[in-house]
């Protein structure tokens, strides 16, 4: 089988793109995914995307955070990633930033935390999942 993004890697909305005002937490993404085989898929790494449009004022700040039973939850440790947390503000319209997760937590997400807006900014997250220990990936 020829290598291809298509089957080895797999997205996961965490902050669907929405005009922000307030602090949000994204949706929990799991590392581990059933296969429509039965297999269990486990994905080694991860990347946090986040995709900005028009910012009108205020700082949004993403930050990545990690648990391992999906309801008690922290910031990823700065050891665990790779690259910069973004801070978006104005100056930032139509800018794209990848921050990668090597760590070990089962369950991840993103989260926005907003000050001095009035209008806010457009902007989502992805989780990008990698490396699975089954291939090719499931699609179901």
């Amino acid at each position: 089988m020829k290598r291809s993004v298509y089957t080895h890697v797999r997205a996961r909305v965490s902050l669907a793109i929405a005009l922000r005002t307030a602090t949000a937490n994204g949706t929990s993404v799991d590392r581990k995914l059933s296969g429509a085989s039965g297999t269990n898929e486990w994905y080694q790494s991860a990347a946090l995307i986040v995709h900005a449009g028009t910012i009108t004022d205020g700082t949004h700040a993403i930050t990545l955070q990690v648990s391992d039973d999906n309801a008690t939850w922290g910031a990823a440790p700065a050891a665990d990633l790779q690259g910069s947390l973004p801070s978006i503000v104005a100056a930032d319209d139509d800018k794209l930033y990848e921050v990668g997760y090597i760590g070990n937590a089962r369950y991840l997400r993103a989260v926005t935390t907003v000050s001095g807006t009035t209008t806010g900014g457009i902007y989502g997250a992805v989780i990008l999942l990698g490396f699975p220990n089954v291939l090719p990936i499931s699609r179901t």
